[in-house]
């Protein structure tokens, strides 16, 4: 005799990933994922879009949003942006995960625990590097302190970087998300086009070569994108706002330009599995960081 078929309640929801900048979502949500989707630097600001990272199992699909930091400055309309990306994500979301760092709590985290006190759904504060604690004791002070601050809050110590940890995030996570069937398909672990991740893929090498000015007024457009004879060709410009920046960024007889290519296509041929024949130039389109009209076309719009 046969027995029955066991078919358990699936769950799916959506997850959105908050803090200030330079604090571990996109590196917590590439590593939850188990492949890189989202880019990642050192310098604050690396992430300018909301990002879904789909993680599909046989009883479950978590929904990630992966959002910009949130910043006490908004000058530029590019900041403002970002702002308004990283604020709409925690609206009808079924989960919030709060990222912040082992002992620190800065204004920046400040901002966004008061952006998140009236929230309705579930809160999980993610106490992220607790790898580079050299003394473990110190972080049950600061646990204390996390849930004195925002005591509805659940709170799970790890370290994205060392996928310390993950796992139990992951279970109260699928605590809270609501039954229903899968929205994406199985194989899907983002909805972003293959286009938007070839340019994000440039502005990463970009970003880790330049210093601290550059990054934040350069884009990447993709101006061409298409298959011949098996191999990909792809074309992108890079925009900066000043012809010293068109400069600096090509490097003494274009070494720098040479380097942030090989490094792109060696990332995208691991991540479309495919050949690359990659062209970049840099273009100077000055003030687009700071016209709204500018970023529209650029494809800073919120869906």
């Amino acid at each position: 005799m046969s027995k029955p078929d066991h078919n358990p309640q699936q769950r799916c929801g959506y997850v959105a990933i908050v803090g200030r900048p330079n604090v571990g979502k996109s590196t917590l949500l590439n590593h939850l994922l188990g492949q890189k989707i989202c880019i990642t630097s050192r310098k604050p600001q690396t992430t300018r879009h909301n990002m879904l990272g789909i993680k599909t199992t046989p009883g479950h699909q978590i929904i990630f949003v992966d959002t910009p930091g949130l910043q006490s400055q908004a000058e530029k309309a590019i900041n403002r942006y970002m702002n308004r990306a990283a604020q709409s994500a925690t609206r009808d979301v079924d989960v919030v995960i709060f990222v912040v760092e082992h002992t620190r709590w800065t204004e920046g985290d400040e901002l966004v625990a008061q952006k998140l006190r009236g929230l309705k759904c579930p809160l999980i504060l993610a106490v992220n590097k607790v790898d580079q604690l050299d003394n473990k004791n110190t972080l049950l002070p600061q646990l204390q302190t996390l849930s004195e601050r925002l005591p509805n809050a659940e709170i799970v110590p790890l370290s994205a970087l060392r996928n310390t940890n993950l796992e139990s995030l992951e279970k109260v996570i699928l605590q809270h998300l609501p039954e229903g069937q899968a929205l994406f398909d199985e194989d899907q672990v983002t909805d972003r086009s293959s286009r938007f991740l070839a340019a994000e893929i440039v502005r990463e090498k970009v970003m880790r070569q330049l210093g601290a000015e550059i990054p934040y007024q350069m884009t990447v457009e993709i101006e061409q994108f298409s298959e011949q004879n098996k191999v990909l060709h792809i074309s992108a410009a890079i925009l900066v706002e000043r012809e010293g920046q068109k400069r600096i960024l090509i490097g003494n007889k274009g070494e720098r330009m040479k380097q942030i290519g090989q490094q792109a296509r060696i990332d995208m041929e691991r991540l479309f599995d495919n050949k690359i024949m990659l062209n970049l130039w840099v273009k100077v389109k000055s003030g687009w960081s700071d016209d709204e009209r500018a970023l529209r076309s650029l494809g800073y719009k919120h869906d």
